[in-house]
């Protein structure tokens, strides 16, 4: 494909010259590309010593366990049915409006039964909840 300068009859070409759109978009890439690991480079400090602290006890997050068979627990204490689960955790919360609970589900358990769990804590108003889990 030829590309001419100027048509037969004389008249300007009118289309854009895109060779320096690209030089400069090519300079700002290598730009960029220079300048992300000087911005992910963290400050070195020396950081002060102080003494240790004992943990707030107040704040600890509740521990929801599942078992296999699909028994709750609470703490470490057993829970009857969802609606007890919801009664207990409304009343934590109404003590502790920052509560946090651990979910921690065994493998084997029906994953319906999770998830009803589940449901039962959001209902109970709390929104922060994580699940434990092993490292392998």
């Amino acid at each position: 494909m030829g590309f001419k300068t100027q048509s037969d009859e004389g008249e300007a070409v009118s289309e854009i010259n895109v060779t320096p759109l690209v030089d400069v978009m090519l300079v700002l890439v290598i730009i960029l590309l220079v300048t992300a690991p000087l911005l992910t480079q963290s400050v070195n400090v020396a950081l002060p010593k102080t003494t240790s602290t004992t943990p707030d006890t107040q704040k600890q997050p509740m521990q929801l366990g599942i078992d296999a068979q699909g028994g709750v627990t609470l703490n470490k204490s057993p829970i009857a049915d969802l609606a007890a689960l919801e009664t207990r955790l409304q009343a934590e919360l109404v003590a502790n409006p920052d509560l946090t609970v651990h979910v921690y589900a065994d493998q084997a358990v029906n994953y319906g039964k999770v998830a009803g769990v589940m449901a039962t804590v959001q209902h109970a108003g709390i929104s922060k909840l994580a699940f434990v889990t092993i490292e392998q």
